[in-house]
């Protein structure tokens, strides 16, 4: 019985877990079959809500097509008119290069670094979106991200910063379609172009500039590596400011070029012994020009606003290299032969060396001293009487010698200084801070920053083209150009236009004009008389205008304005270029009482060089875009004398001057040269040099306005302040040397010039003591330029002579007499009080 139970209780039991076996077999599929219907449900949704969510976004995406004419926000970038760059304007440094141009290491570091898996996927990594998400999920942490070079593409050319689901869906979908829609090689150079690397250089050009002073073409792979380890985190792996971590990320890249076979063994242990040299450079400048630079900064600003500085505009100017060079080069010497002429001024910095020995600290104090044109900070360490031992942060430790140090007389005024040094420790003590320079032969002596300042500028007198532009010492010291933004009294240099509209009236050079006292009723003046007077105050009596002007005979231009008349010799001024608020209405004009900058004179003395006409200074020749299509061209006015030599015709400048008047004029201011107040730059070896000096009342301004036929040029010497240069400063002993430094180097190897004579001039036998002309039965007198025919008072016609040639031994191209030269220190100075009005009564002495 229990055995026959024990037996139904067994099959019951395998009965039973047979029925829950087959039980569980037939409910597996069906939860199985459940499951997936949820997960294609769910894909189905995703799937339709990523449709929508496409349809939906898709009409807001940007137009593809704008990347492949793509405009970056280029800095302006000026130019010589040789093609030097003189400086780039603008926040963000960026120079594009094309893709051929980029070295294949580099690329390669870029692949290695940010996306290695580019030329495989098709703008989105799916391996990587996944692994990114999978790590996320093991370690929450964001260690590895799916953004890919695409990516970066679409997001640093369409999309904002902001991070958010949203904007990384845009991200994907625009990646997707640039990558169907652009190469692989479009693709990158827009990435390497557009990409920021710190310091603000966007492009691996500007990143090569900023952190190598490179070229990338010049780049070592190590340097690559650095520069594409750094748009992960441009300033935590800044190779600068953090040079560890720059390393450390540099390394990273070359491990992962030899990962993916980009580099060898070999040359990754290479690159991975580079050392960290990074280190801030400014940009590639050919040309340093920084007064020029300001000049058309202002002026592309002006015309264009904020786009100059974005829009990658090439700006080329008139501006010569060599010429540049050599202004800021006379300039600083000439103002650094007065400041030194005038004494030294000690010490402004001294340090107790005892106190102070570490040469960290001496550096940090050199350093300090900031710029000093080409001067060199440096500190005393030993002083004897016949050298001082210096230290300097980047020259060594030059010694000076007595003759380094022989000029430094020590300074009490400008017209007072001590007695020239007996040994060197007289002047220099251990822990002083000074500034050296090399002289012409290469050695070191002692200098100063001066305190002076100047001015010089070139123009192409046909054109009006400025090749050179030098606003003072030195323009890290002070921004303020004194070439075009200067204005002071112009002095004597504004008697040739007096000259020209009293020739232009029908006096000649011989005309006769007394130099005697003459006084004016003037308010302002002591006693309310204006007494102006000759510098030496000595008087010739009746002079001929050649001899006056030679002289700067202050008497004769006052009373040649008033014979002419100021409303003429205001109206020809302004022909010449002046405005209006430039020019007092008052008979102290005839001594420069107005106002100019040195551009200013050198456009008025264009007149004298290129044959009476008028030309407007520019800076500008050309403008281009980034894309090298042309903006902008300059089409000044020409002055043509004669323009079957093939120059356009179809601008021509206005004339000023008949080519009469110019001719007779021209031959007087080349006698300021040849016997006047300006015979020193006779030592150029020149016969066409032309000119006036300038100097006005108390020595506040000295100029040189000095020419040849095509060419002027200003040279300016004064204070900021207004304060006097000194005793015997005048523009011939201050500034004329300045001209004569520049013209020197620049009419090297030019062939001298000379002015046609025109048919309405000729040269006859004139009466000194009335300048009149001699008839022919007369004996003597002076060969003189005379208008053709002669309307003299009490000359008889019918006696006329024929033209009389100019003595053999005289090289005076105007035929006239050349008296005896007079020394420069004769110069007139233009005594000029405040500006008088027109009415002034006039005086009672005869004029001639």
């Amino acid at each position: 019985m229990n055995s026959r139970r024990a037996a139904a209780d067994l099959t019951a039991i395998a009965e039973t877990n047979v029925v829950a076996i087959f039980s569980r077999k037939t409910r597996r599929p069906r939860y199985w079959l459940m499951t997936l219907e949820v997960l294609l449900v769910a894909i189905l949704v995703i799937a339709l809500g990523l449709f929508g969510l496409y349809r939906h976004l898709e009409p807001q995406l940007p137009d593809i097509a704008i990347l492949k004419e793509v405009r970056y926000q280029i800095p302006m970038s000026v130019y010589s008119r040789d093609g030097k760059l003189i400086a780039q304007f603008g926040e963000k440094k960026r120079s594009p290069v094309a893709i051929g141009s980029v070295p294949q290491d580099l690329i390669h570091a870029f692949i290695a670094a940010e996306d290695d898996r580019f030329y495989d996927h098709v703008g989105v990594d799916y391996q990587g979106i996944l692994r990114a998400v999978l790590t996320f999920a093991r370690t929450g942490e964001k260690r590895q991200g799916g953004s890919t070079i695409t990516m970066q593409v679409a997001r640093n050319f369409f999309l904002s910063s902001e991070k958010t689901f949203l904007r990384k869906i845009k991200e994907i979908m625009l990646a997707i379609r640039i990558d169907s829609e652009l190469s692989k090689d479009q693709i990158l150079e827009l990435y390497l172009n557009k990409i920021y690397f710190g310091q603000h250089a966007y492009g691996i050009e500007a990143a090569a500039q900023v952190y190598y002073g490179k070229h990338v073409g010049e780049l070592t792979l190590g340097e690559m590596a650095m520069i594409a380890g750094l748009p992960k985190a441009p300033s935590a792996f800044n190779p600068v400011a953090n040079p560890e971590r720059a390393q450390t990320r540099r390394n990273y890249v070359l491990r992962r070029m030899r990962k993916l076979r980009f580099i060898t063994d070999e040359v990754y242990q290479r690159a991975l012994n580079e050392p960290i040299t990074a280190r801030i450079h400014t940009r590639l400048i050919e040309l340093d020009a920084p007064y020029v630079a300001e000049m058309v900064r202002a002026e592309m600003y002006q015309q264009y606003g904020d786009d100059a500085y974005e829009s990658g505009y090439a700006v080329y100017t008139t501006i010569d290299s060599h010429a540049q060079r050599t202004a800021e080069s006379a300039l600083q010497s000439g103002l650094r032969a007065y400041d030194e002429r005038h004494g030294y001024r000690k010490a402004k910095v001294h340090i107790d060396l005892k106190q102070l020995k570490a040469k960290s600290a001496w550096n940090q104090i050199l350093e300090d001293q900031g710029p000093g044109g080409d001067t060199v900070p440096a500190l005393v360490l030993t002083a004897t009487d016949t050298t001082a031992g210096l230290y300097t942060v980047n020259h060594g430790e030059p010694e000076l010698s007595y003759d380094a140090v022989r000029w430094a007389r020590p300074f009490i005024s400008v017209d007072a200084h001590g007695v020239p040094p007996r040994s060197v420790k007289e002047v220099l003590k251990p822990g002083d801070v000074i500034r050296i320079r090399k002289n012409a032969d290469g050695r070191w002596v002692l200098t100063q920053i001066p305190k002076v300042q100047g001015a010089l500028v070139e123009l192409d007198a046909d054109s009006g083209a400025i090749i050179a532009v030098a606003g003072g010492f030195d323009y890290r010291l002070s921004k303020f150009n004194r070439a075009s933004q200067g204005q002071r009294q112009p002095g004597s240099g504004f008697k040739p236009v007096v000259y020209s509209a009293a020739l232009d009236s029908g006096f000649t050079p011989a005309s006769v004009v007394n130099d005697s006292p003459v006084s004016f009723p003037d308010p302002a003046s002591p006693g309310g008389i204006w007494r102006p007077h000759n510098y030496s105050m000595k008087y010739a009596g009746p002079t001929p205008l050649r001899e006056a002007l030679a002289k700067s005979r202050n008497m004769v231009s006052i009373r040649l304005l008033r014979a002419v008349g100021l409303p003429k010799v205001i109206e020809l001024a302004e022909k010449f270029g002046f405005t209006p608020d430039e020019l007092p209405r008052s008979y102290t004009l005839a001594l420069g009482s107005g106002t100019a900058s040195p551009l200013r004179m050198a456009q008025v003395y264009a007149v004298f060089a290129n044959g009476g006409y008028r030309v407007d200074p520019y800076l500008i020749s050309r403008i281009e875009t980034q894309n090298g299509r042309l903006l902008y061209q300059a089409t000044p006015a020409i002055a043509c004398l004669d323009c079957a030599d093939g120059k356009s015709t179809a601008n021509r400048a206005k004339r000023v001057i008949s080519e009469e008047v110019h001719y007779m004029m021209h031959s007087m201011l080349q006698d300021v040269v040849r016997r006047g107040t300006a015979t020193k730059a006779l030592e150029l070896g020149r016969s066409d040099l032309a000119g006036k000096t300038g100097t006005t009342n108390q020595y506040r301004d000295a100029w040189f306005n000095g020419y040849v036929p095509g060419l002027v040029t200003v040279a300016w010497v004064g204070f900021d302040s207004y304060q006097t240069l000194g005793d015997k400063e005048t523009g011939g002993q201050t500034a004329l040397p300045i001209w004569m430094e520049f013209m020197k180097e620049m009419l090297r190897d030019v062939p001298e010039r000379k002015f046609p004579q025109p048919a309405g001039i000729m040269t006859a036998r004139i009466d000194p003591a009335t300048g009149n002309r001699l008839p022919a039965s007369v004996p003597g007198g002076i060969v003189e330029l005379v208008p053709r025919p002669t309307p003299q008072p009490g000359f008889d016609a019918a006696a006329e002579e024929p033209e009389v040639a100019a003595p053999a031994s005289q090289s005076d191209a105007s035929g006239a007499r050349a008296p005896e030269s007079i020394p420069p220190e004769e110069e007139e100075i233009g005594e000029a009080p405040p500006a008088q009005p027109a009415e002034t009564p006039k005086p009672t002495e005869s004029l001639f």
